[in-house]
């Protein structure tokens, strides 16, 4: 049940109570590349759930760092869509969590997958405590990441992609990180970053 609420931050009702339907069935369909198989949900809550944990345990002493190594992924799962092989969006989920239960004000997500974070740009667009950051090819799948999509109403501007062609190297990243994100997150402020 506290889970289920942690989820519904993010995600819609409807949704939430579409999932555990699966649980028990070989095969569904949710989109054109994600199916669950009997046990997808309960591995999405915990790919939710320990994402959540590792966010708290870098909170209780903040010399640490942690690495939540989850399946199924999450930065695809959009507010009532399952996309892209994911099913609960883990990392905004810990970020509200963080938010809603641990107090904080300013949180960075910085996405660097090769593929646009869509469902994490959509949870928090009009939002000014996350800061969303994402690295991605582009055009490439799921589409959309471009360099104008910067948020809207309150979180205008708290949403930024650098999208890239393909053949950027370790060089390409760090310049990016240093120069772009730096200057951003010294701007922003972040109480914790994923």
């Amino acid at each position: 049940e506290m889970m289920t609420e942690q989820i519904a931050t993010i995600h819609a009702p409807e949704y939430i109570d579409l999932l555990p339907r699966t649980r028990g069935r070989s095969f569904v369909q949710l989109d054109p590349d994600t199916a669950t198989s009997s046990l997808s949900y309960d591995a999405a809550l915990l790919a939710a759930g320990g994402t959540i944990e590792a966010a708290d345990y870098i909170l209780a002493a903040p010399d640490r760092n942690a690495f939540a190594l989850v399946r199924p992924p999450g930065h695809h799962a959009e507010r009532a869509q399952a996309k892209g092989f994911c099913l609960f969006n883990n990392a905004a989920i810990a970020a509200a969590h963080l938010i809603r239960r641990r107090g904080l004000r300013r949180v960075l997500i910085a996405d660097w997958d090769v593929h646009h974070g869509n469902g994490t740009q959509q949870a928090f667009y009009s939002r000014p405590d996350v800061l969303f950051f994402s690295t991605h090819r582009s055009p490439f799948y799921p589409g959309g990441g471009s360099w104008d999509e910067i948020g809207e109403g309150e979180g205008r501007g708290f949403n930024v992609n650098v999208p890239l062609s393909a053949g950027k190297t370790d060089g390409d990243y760090l310049f990016i990180y240093r120069h772009i994100l730096g200057p951003i997150a010294a701007a922003f402020e972040p109480e914790f970053i994923i």
